[in-house]
């Protein structure tokens, strides 16, 4: 139950870019928050209302985003949510987030996906937020859809029912094609380019060094000790030119991306993280799929005694199942921000937080 009694949370989103935009709204819908103030990287944000960032239906909110971030940490938020591009950037990341929560603002954040599990991430990148959080006695939480709630709360609330767990397997099985980010995903993922091209995600390392965090938090959560972490992929292409809101998908270059990151026990495949990113649903039809006639959602299999199938279909209200997963991603982490700011100091993982969730009917 809230307390009418309790101040709100005062929070500054920073960045309004797809998580970010949903990321404000849900700020300024949420009971127990007060948003104070916007960061933008964007000149043409600069200046603007938040209401206009966010596509909020309510009155203008007289918060105008700034670039200034010494203003914006003199605000002093209890909580900054962080949700800029920081896999492109992740020095200068790390560098944004320390000033922060050296400066006594705790911070939950989508950016830097190993953060997930800070014991999996570099120490190169855990070690200063660590000292950050132990100077400013702050504490940084990371989320999102996947990597985050779809292989942590999910897979490990069916796992308490279990008395023996033989395997866990969490797969995202999603059409991109309404996924509008062809500039950092399309590339990234190598959508609409030659077979041949090795598209930043297949390098070798990559896909375990972002979804690898997945498996060892399931592993440490379940108490399993792994003997190694391999990846996987492998790529099919469009066969004839469509259009989609990741570009122009020329007959022949790549229409989807299958890869799994598997936590291996005497030799097998006992956690699995997995993902087959289709441009539309006949792309790899021998891959995964949800059952039915449902396109897109998360499938988290477990075998053991007893065994579970768990599928979940992401609907937005215009219907997508991208405009939810973008949503969920933001949610996740604005949700967690009276849990984040009550937590101890430090670099923290869903392992080591209360439940939370959102709060009913939160529309102001």
């Amino acid at each position: 139950m809230e307390n009418p009694d309790r101040a709100p949370l005062r929070v500054v989103q920073w960045s309004t870019g797809n998580a970010g935009q949903p990321a404000l709204r849900g700020i300024l819908r949420h009971p127990e928050l007060e948003l104070v103030g916007v960061h933008a990287h964007s000149a043409a944000k600069i200046g603007r209302d938040a209401a206009d960032l966010c596509g909020w239906d309510g009155d203008a909110t007289g918060i105008l985003a700034s670039d200034d971030v010494e203003a914006l940490l003199a605000l002093a938020p209890d909580c900054v949510c962080y949700a800029a591009q920081g896999e492109t950037r992740p020095m200068e990341t790390v560098e944004e987030l320390c000033r922060i929560l050296k400066a006594g603002i705790n911070v939950v954040n989508t950016s830097i996906v190993s953060l997930v599990y800070p014991p999996f991430a570099s120490r190169k990148l855990v070690e200063p937020l660590e000292a950050a959080c132990l100077e400013g006695k702050t504490t940084l939480y990371t989320s999102g859809f996947d990597p985050g709630w779809s292989g942590d709360v999910i897979p490990l609330a069916l796992a308490a029912c279990c008395e023996r767990l033989d395997a866990l397997r969490v797969y995202e099985l999603m059409d991109y094609s309404t996924y509008e980010d062809p500039g950092f995903t399309g590339v990234f993922f190598g959508f609409g380019k030659p077979m041949d091209y090795t598209a930043p995600l297949l390098k070798p390392g990559v896909i375990k060094g972002g979804w690898g965090s997945m498996v060892l938090l399931a592993a440490d959560a379940l108490g399993v000790e792994l003997d190694e972490i391999r990846e996987s992929s492998e790529r099919a292409p469009a066969p004839d030119s469509f259009d989609t809101s990741m570009g122009r998908i020329e007959a022949g270059t790549c229409a989807g991306v299958r890869f799994a990151v598997e936590g291996i026990v005497d030799g097998k495949p006992m956690i699995v993280a997995g993902h087959a990113n289709r441009l539309r649903d006949d792309i790899g039809p021998d891959w995964e799929q949800l059952s039915g006639d449902k396109s897109s959602g998360y499938r988290i299999e477990i075998e053991g005694s007893p065994s579970f199938t768990c599928e979940i279909e992401p609907v937005g209200e215009d219907g997508d199942h991208n405009t939810a997963g973008i949503l969920g991603t933001a949610m996740r982490v604005v949700n967690a921000i009276p849990t984040v700011c009550t937590a101890p100091p430090g670099v923290v993982s869903t392992l080591d937080l209360p439940i939370f969730t959102a709060r009913a009917g939160s529309a102001r």
